[in-house]
């Protein structure tokens, strides 16, 4: 074994004008998640329990879009997702259209742990909440004036996938009618948006792999609409392998099952993780899509890899690497 690795992410698709104290803001953040993570392996705490551990500090910061912070439905809610997996035995758990709940990705732990099922979704899952005793706060605890006014321009726009953290000139830069129906899936170029998914993969020194990730989706979105992250297979994946998290455009995400196909063709075609990251970038985001997704191996090895125009994205290794980073590789 290579010993222990992390990543963390939080989103792919950064505008390229991102102005620099907000950069700095995410990298401090990112680095803060990587410590605590290093902190936690170097303690002998089970992959998984890291990888809650770090998504909850990133869940709690309203810097990235999961948990306080979340984008907003149409109907100005929070309706967060989140899974999480364990390498070891392939157990998972995930949760949809949570509105209460403070920490998403505790509650998709729980339903792994102490449910018979692997995924809940809205009015069950808040149920189960409230059985197990999860920290509840109200939907108002979720919703910042920042995306408060971004979801007004994004309705303006007529437009779902919008750059909620990037001040615009007005709703006219998203290149969208803003009267009349269907709504636009890209308001703005997919290169300049940011769906600033959080997630987070590890593997400790025994090859032991785990992935979690956790978002609030897409601004705009309908009511209801389930995104690629508490999808075992498309956003998030662990197996004897590898650990995988994935972000990006969710629907082009699920089409192509991109965190399985990770350890698909390492498992299959014999590759190596950078290997197997960088040919499922290329060769099965289709349609133009755009995506990224950090990944371990059961070796020690950690990866990166985008198409878009940059990820929010930091990793760290038994070996005493570490990096934090927005754009490109």
């Amino acid at each position: 074994m290579g010993g222990w690795a992390i990543a963390v992410h939080g989103g792919a698709g950064v505008d390229p004008n991102l102005p620099k104290e907000r950069q700095e803001e995410a990298k401090k953040l990112l680095t803060r998640c990587l410590d605590i993570g290093i902190s936690a392996l170097r303690s002998s705490l089970p992959p998984i329990d890291v990888v809650e551990l770090v998504i909850r500090e990133l869940e709690s910061d309203p810097l990235f879009n999961s948990g306080r912070g979340s984008a907003l439905t149409a109907e100005g809610k929070a309706e967060m997702e989140a899974s999480i997996m364990d390498g070891v035995g392939r157990r998972c758990g995930a949760v949809s259209g949570v509105t209460t709940v403070k920490n998403p990705i505790s509650l998709a732990r729980l339903v792994m742990d102490k449910s018979p099922h692997s995924y809940l979704a809205f009015s069950g899952a808040e149920d189960f909440a409230k059985q197990q005793g999860v920290e509840l706060v109200d939907n108002d605890y979720f919703i910042t004036e920042d995306n408060l006014g971004m979801l007004k321009l994004a309705k303006e726009a007529n437009s779902i996938i919008f750059d909620y953290r990037i001040p615009v000139n007005g709703s006219d830069s998203c290149g969208a009618e803003s009267d009349g129906p269907p709504l636009k899936m890209n308001g703005l170029p997919i290169s300049v948006y940011a769906p600033e998914t959080v997630g987070c993969v590890v593997v400790d020194g025994e090859g032991r792999c785990a992935a979690g990730t956790s978002t609030g989706g897409l601004m705009n979105k309908m009511s209801g609409r389930i995104g690629d992250s508490p999808l075992i297979g498309s956003g998030t994946y662990a197996c004897e392998v590898c650990a995988v998290s994935c972000t990006g455009e969710g629907e082009a995400i699920i089409r192509c099952t991109l965190a399985r196909d990770v350890a698909a063709v390492m498992e299959y075609k014999g590759m190596g993780l950078q290997e197997a990251v960088d040919f499922v970038i290329e060769r099965r985001l289709d349609g133009g899509g755009q995506a990224g997704l950090i990944a371990v191996s059961s070796k020690g090895e950690v990866a990166c890899g985008f198409n878009s125009n940059g990820m929010f994205r930091g990793c760290a290794n038994q070996d005493g690497f570490m990096e934090v980073g927005i754009w490109d590789q």
